[in-house]
């Protein structure tokens, strides 16, 4: 049986909900993909870091999450390591990045992958970040060095964005996007529309795990840019980063605001969009507009999402991911490390 060794970067919700999929999937995965996956190493910030080549103990690893937010020494803590001398040290087979988005830079998660890569392990983002700020980059590298680069969370959680073009549109050429993207915003000016609060909303989206940390990241339309960074270099060939896409917020949106479109048959969203414009260069942009009622993207309620892809060859393409969960996150990095995971020679370690 082949065998893939993990290093987990970043045991959030997300790294948890995987760590749990990979538990509950284990026979499975071994009967269809003849292969062992184990998990060699995880880091976090302020909960400390596992390391153990011959496989941590998912289980006691997540009861540790839930008992106490720590690892307990015995499953093999290092206080003093770094996430990337893990990164550049570790025998791993794939790395799996889940580390929070840095909008201004994408550095430390991007480094992680860099390192990966350049050692000739396969990369699995689910962070924006490397994708945004240094895509072409790591392509490359990831091509010098026989390896994959893959990213399919970066994007409406797992829905099969990048799988859908890369492996069912070949010879398309994606002409425009447009989408609601940021599942944040999109609730909040719902909700704004029955009457309630934005602090309150932004107060609950933090409990509920579907607003970040710091809520400027959804509000002022920092982690919509990064993903329209994100489809403007994997789907449109761009170069762009996410300070290239000219970004606008919902800060200044108000309940009047919102009551305002409602009166005049319209609804407003956080609209998304890469383009060509006239020159044929790539361009982005990120925005609160007033849309028709009767539009699809009228219809995209609470944390649902929706992107439209336009191609020369296929037409448009329109997807919605209705209410998503953590668990499709955690599945669209299985889906990268099934693809992963189809291509091992036999007898691989």
């Amino acid at each position: 049986m082949k065998e893939l060794k993990l290093a987990l970067m970043g045991f959030g919700n997300a790294g948890q909900a995987f760590a749990r999929m990979l538990l509950e999937k284990d026979e499975e995965i071994r009967r269809k993909y003849n292969t062992r996956v184990i998990v060699v190493a995880i880091t976090t910030k302020t909960r400390g870091n596992l390391v153990d080549g011959w496989g941590i103990d998912l289980e006691k690893a997540l009861k540790n999450m839930e008992n106490s937010g720590r690892f307990d020494k015995i499953l093999g803590t290092l206080e003093n390591a770094t996430s990337q001398t893990i990164a550049d040290t570790v025998n791993y087979d794939v790395l799996v990045e889940m580390t929070p988005l840095e909008f201004t830079s994408g550095k430390m998660a991007t480094d992680h992958i860099r390192s990966a890569l350049r050692r000739g392990r396969h990369a699995i983002s689910a962070n924006k970040g490397p994708v945004a700020w240094a895509y072409k980059e790591l392509t490359q590298l990831a091509a010098e060095n026989d390896c994959r680069f893959l990213y399919e969370t970066t994007i409406m959680d797992g829905t099969p964005i990048f799988n859908m073009t890369r492996n069912a549109l070949k010879l398309c050429q994606v002409t425009e996007v447009t989408g609601i993207l940021n599942s944040a915003t999109n609730y909040i000016l719902c909700e704004l529309a029955k009457g309630r609060t934005k602090e309150e909303l932004v107060a609950e989206g933090k409990k509920r795990g579907f607003i970040e940390a710091n809520p400027a990241m959804d509000v002022d339309g920092y982690d919509a840019a990064a993903k329209v960074a994100v489809i403007a270099n994997v789907l449109m060939e761009g170069d762009l980063t996410p300070t290239d896409v000219e970004r606008t917020g919902i800060r200044d949106i108000t309940r009047e605001d919102v009551e305002k479109a409602t009166a005049g048959d319209k609804v407003i969203k956080v609209m998304c969009r890469a383009y060509r414009d006239e020159n044929g260069k790539v361009c982005g942009t990120v925005g609160p507009e007033e849309v028709d009622k009767d539009s699809i993207y009228a219809s995209i309620e609470g944390t649902s999402s929706i992107i439209t892809i336009k191609t020369d060859l296929m037409g448009t393409l329109t997807i919605i991911e209705e209410a998503p969960e953590v668990q499709q996150t955690a599945y669209g990095i299985l889906a990268d490390l099934m693809t992963i995971m189809k291509a091992l020679p036999e007898g691989a370690k």
